[in-house]
């Protein structure tokens, strides 16, 4: 029998603030249950500018469409209010990696010189559908996020890799996938936006739960200039 969970979960990195050196964030993430209903959500919280808060949006199935809307409202500071919850019934997590939702690109040999920033990507937001089967789960997962444009960037198309991972309750690796990000921007249009929906399949061992497992979305910090 094949049951299907619609959840999503939201990584959120707090406001950014673009002049002429950029300021990093640091990020949590927001779990939210469903079943037959997904949710997006995102909280604003641990930022070195203070403050919290929690956006809660239902949806009626993970997209790109839904998904670039939420990051540019986590921009904004628009949408409805709400509060998150849990694992989904045994949904395994999906969270942004906690040293890897962001990276920054420094000009060559100035890594770490704020004024050599050439421009910044940060992943705001996740979310999964879960579709079970005995002894095999497949997630389709979702993330967006933004690229600002930093003093030393140039206008023009901009691609940054991204790592998906996933890991049973030891963390030892199970499967994994790559994909690649893009956006575009320029100075008179210093902030893009990015999203990308993808699945995994990838099997239960024996007397193991589904909820034990866990997926991770990350930048690849293997790109030149990557700090």
């Amino acid at each position: 029998m094949k049951e299907r969970i619609l959840s999503a979960s939201i990584g959120a990195l707090g406001l950014v603030k673009h002049t002429t050196t950029l300021a990093g964030v640091l990020a949590t993430s927001a779990l939210v249950s469903g079943c037959g209903l997904s949710s997006i959500t995102s909280g604003l919280g641990n930022s070195m500018f203070g403050g919290s808060s929690n956006d809660q949006v239902q949806v009626s199935a993970v997209t790109e469409e839904q998904l670039l809307s939420a990051a540019k409202a986590d921009y904004t500071g628009t949408g409805p209010a709400g509060v998150g919850g849990g694992i989904a019934h045994g949904c395994p997590k999906f969270e942004v990696a906690a040293s890897d939702n962001h990276v920054t690109i420094y000009e060559d040999g100035r890594i770490g010189d704020g004024l050599a920033i050439k421009h910044r990507g940060e992943i705001t937001k996740t979310a999964r559908e879960c579709f079970i089967e005995t002894g095999r789960v497949t997630v389709k997962y979702g993330f967006s996020g933004r690229v600002l444009l930093g003093p030393k960037g140039v206008s023009g198309p901009l691609t940054f890799p991204i790592n998906v991972s996933v890991a049973d309750a030891a963390r030892a690796p199970v499967a994994s996938d790559t994909l690649a990000v893009s956006v575009d921007v320029a100075a008179d249009k210093p902030i893009g936006y990015f999203s990308a929906v993808k699945s995994i399949t990838f099997n239960v061992a024996e007397g193991a739960r589904p909820g034990e497992y866990q997926l991770q979305v990350a930048f690849d910090r293997t790109i030149p200039g990557a700090g």
